[in-house]
């Protein structure tokens, strides 16, 4: 459907964050506001505060001056459905009114986010979840830092499953963290909303509109809406950032369907969306303006050159990962691991004591074995990339270790470790399956076997792993550990890799 005349006279777009300090730049807020015959207005302002306030005045201005002003948020205005009744809630406003408290938003930037999400988490039953991701320092009884329970609830809401590059609105850090954002979001827009010269003439689309296509109308001038910036390709400009280029294409983006009649019908959503889903949208999940079914991905157009494989995914992992937080000859580690299991997040699991990669490297420089608790860990070892074709050992399959570890009353993995007494001294050790070799190691160590140059503990699973990497972190050793239950061969494997070669 096709509108005569625009239905907007302004645009004006809000790039958030829900950064803890006083920022500008990259990953900052950014607003740009686009009205028709001016030079477009772009603000960078250092603090969430600084924001709302600089809002109240551009769209009380704009309003002000009779225009119907597009004024667009990128985050969620709303959680996955069911969340409401979970919580003891109505409604959006219910939700929104219930943030605004909540969440301790300061003026120097501060804020309670992770509080409030283990608040909520709490409301929800004992367990962790469905918010999840915090700084260690952060995490309870109610909040890890990983994926908890999502206690019946989805994952993702409705708007999320079509836009399959978005995060989850319970991410509440890492980067792309859509639920730090939403949290302080949703709570600084109820004071926005509510502010006297913006109270009686700004409405929230779809809660107070409907799923419907929209049209100049006297009861409002403002119009707040869900939108997602990466829905378009921006490209920063020299002297730009990704979060500026973004929100200026996003402004001219809107203007342009506008002007040629198009933008009011994305205010109906997709049509293909069933009445009891845009009852749940209308009343409860809120919908990302633009947002359709997934793009049919095509089988015959994917990447086959394998160095363009990995260039891409490297700078994906640099780009979504904080490598900031580790010491320079940990990053190339910590790429690799993410490479090996597709999760930016395990970054903040990441344990190592001082030093530790260059102790590493240095040790297979000089040829030290490498000693490996599982095939898996040895097959993904790339043998040409070992600097001195350093011997890689793995005794699982020995055939004394069965019939022993039965008579001992302990697992094969753990008598294997006996095995290695002649190797360990000096040794790169890769951990990629079994606590109890962990556990077994480290008792050796305690025992006054010789010390490894460095363990790198990745034990996965649910009985012991989280517990034999904690000893590990606290067994004196050189390591490279990720906490909890994650881990695996291949984060193991990788590790190894990247103290061979690094990227190369």
């Amino acid at each position: 459907m096709l509108t005569e005349a625009p239905v907007f006279d302004a645009y004006v777009m809000v790039d958030w964050s829900a950064e803890s300090r006083p920022k500008t730049g990259a990953d900052s807020i950014w607003i740009i506001v686009l009205e028709s015959g001016k030079p477009e207005r772009l603000e960078n302002p250092a603090t969430r505060d600084a924001a709302i306030a600089l809002l109240a005045d551009i769209l009380s201005d704009l309003a002000a001056r009779g225009l119907h002003v597009l004024a667009g948020f990128d985050f969620a205005l709303g959680l996955p459905r069911g969340s409401h009744k979970a919580l003891g809630l109505k409604n959006w406003r219910d939700l929104w009114r219930r943030l605004m408290p909540l969440v301790d938003d300061r003026a120097d930037n501060g804020n309670s986010r992770f509080a409030a999400a283990a608040h909520l988490n709490q409301s929800l039953g004992d367990a962790p979840g469905p918010f999840w991701g915090c700084p260690a320092s952060a995490a309870g009884p109610h909040l890890n830092t990983t994926k908890g329970d999502f206690k019946g609830l989805p994952e993702r809401r409705l708007a999320e499953q079509r836009l399959l590059a978005t995060k989850s609105v319970w991410q509440l850090f890492y980067n792309g963290n859509v639920g730090g954002q939403s949290l302080t979001g949703m709570a600084r827009l109820e004071q926005l909303r509510r502010h006297p010269w913006l109270a009686d003439i700004t409405r929230v689309w779809p809660f107070e509109t409907g799923l419907k296509a929209v049209a100049k109308n006297s009861d409002w001038r403002i119009l707040m809406a869900e939108v997602y910036p990466s829905l378009l390709p921006a490209k920063a400009a020299p002297g730009q950032v990704k979060d500026q280029a973004q929100v200026i294409a996003l402004a001219r983006h809107f203007a342009h369907l506008d002007q040629d009649g198009r933008l009011a019908a994305l205010f109906g959503g997709d049509d293909r969306l069933s009445p009891e889903e845009r009852l749940i949208i209308e009343t409860e999940e809120g919908w990302i303006l633009g947002a359709t079914d997934p793009q049919k991905i095509d089988i015959h157009d994917w990447i086959k050159n394998p160095d363009e494989i990995y260039r891409r995914s490297f700078a994906t992992i640099a780009g979504e990962a904080d490598l900031d937080s580790l010491p320079t000859d940990l990053r190339d580690i910590a790429i690799r691991i993410v490479h090996a299991c597709g999760m930016t997040d395990i970054v903040a699991d990441l344990a190592f004591s001082p030093g530790a990669g260059t102790a590493g490297t240095q040790a297979l420089a000089k040829g030290a074995p490498i000693l490996v608790d599982a095939e898996m860990v040895s097959h993904g070892i790339i043998r040409r990339r070992l600097p001195k074709a350093n011997t890689v050992i793995c005794t699982l399959n020995d055939t004394a270790v069965p019939a022993t570890a039965k008579a001992l009353g302990t697992t094969r993995s753990a008598m294997a470790v006996d095995l290695w007494l002649p190797h360990l001294d000096g040794a790169v050790i890769a951990i990629g399956n079994a606590p109890t070799a962990l556990f077994r190691l480290l008792e050796l160590i305690e025992q006054g076997a010789p010390r490894p140059a460095l363990v790198l503990g990745f034990a996965v699973g649910f009985v012991g792993a989280a517990e034999s990497k904690e000893a590990l972190i606290q067994s004196g050793l050189p390591f490279i550990a990720v906490r909890g239950r994650r881990g695996g061969s291949a984060m193991a494997a990788a590790a190894v890799n990247a103290l061979a070669g690094g990227l190369a």
